[in-house]
This record gives structure tokens, C-alpha cells and sequence, in this order.
């Protein structure tokens, strides 16, 4: 768990996510307001050891992951299964391949 950021990059980078789900108005969500209040809730108090802050942080650790992870997944789905049927030729480039061509002419065909 050493490894997990400051609460506050936590905080940027799960509203950033939200910002980029919800749009302009991500302010007005109550997405927003409600991670603003859980971070806030959980904010370092004078004790040594907060056993409830460690596991918020995880928690919001575990969040951002998740939402990066679905917003990159939703790209890539849009990528490779947005635009419906697509003819070999076009599939084989999207991935980087070519399809073979015969020494007389184009394709398999005769």
C-alpha cells in the first residue's frame, strides 16, 4: 500500500474521470459533490494512525482505476467495434496487416 498517491492526486484524477464522463457541467453532478465530501470526510486528523483514511484511500485508489480502465475501454471499443461491418481489407489495416495480393492482379479473386 506505500505505493498509493497522495489524496490529493486522488482527488484530481477521479474528478478528472468524472469530468470527462459527465462533460462541462461535471461540477453541478452529484458524482462531484459526493467524492469532493467523501475526500473531505476522510481528511488526515491529528491521530498517528488512521486505520479508516488508509482504507479510503485504497478504496478511491481502486475507483480511479476503475474509471480510467472503462474510459479506456470504452475507446477502444469504439475503435475496433464502433463503426458495425467492415470488409477484411479494412479490418486486416486497422490492426496492421495486409491482406496478399496475386503476381497478375488484386486479391484472390480471378
Amino acid at each position: 500500500m506505500a505505493s498509493l498517491s497522495s489524496p490529493l492526486r486522488l482527488c484530481r484524477g477521479i474528478l478528472r474521470e468524472i469530468r470527462a464522463i459527465k462533460g462541462p457541467e461535471y461540477k453541478q453532478s452529484l458524482a462531484y459533490n459526493y467524492v469532493l465530501g467523501q475526500f473531505r470526510k476522510n481528511q488526515i486528523t491529528g491521530e498517528r494512525y488512521c486505520r479508516a483514511q488508509e482504507e479510503a484511500l485504497h478504496t478511491s485508489h481502486s475507483y480511479l482505476c476503475l474509471l480510467t480502465s472503462t474510459r479506456q475501454h470504452m475507446a477502444l471499443y469504439d475503435i475496433y467495434h464502433g463503426k458495425g461491418q467492415r470488409d477484411t481489407e479494412e479490418m486486416a489495416g486497422i490492426v496492421g496487416l495486409r491482406l496478399p495480393t496475386q503476381p497478375g492482379g488484386k486479391g484472390w479473386e480471378k
